[in-house]
């Protein structure tokens, strides 16, 4: 997970997005319901245009929801 700032915009990184589909899922239902504005969701990043519309409540939720043993088993299992 990483936060960059980028000229326009802030970009948000999270890995575990991209290879969990139920945690993708979860994350798109969620936003949906904190944000008014609709997610713009990248190959890689979501890009926030403003710091005021970073869903941070949620970004916390989400750090929950996957610890490192659990992300370290996503991983190898993609490289087999």
């Amino acid at each position: 997970m990483n936060l960059a700032s980028q000229k326009n915009y802030i970009s948000f990184y999270h890995l575990g997005l991209y290879s969990n589909k139920d945690l993708l899922n979860w994350f798109k239902e969620e936003y949906s319901k904190k944000c008014n504005h609709k997610l713009d969701m990248g190959k890689r990043c979501i890009p926030f245009k403003k710091f005021n519309d970073i869903p941070y409540d949620l970004i916390a939720d989400l750090i929950t929801k996957i610890d490192v043993k659990t992300w370290i088993s996503i991983y190898e299992s993609s490289k087999k």
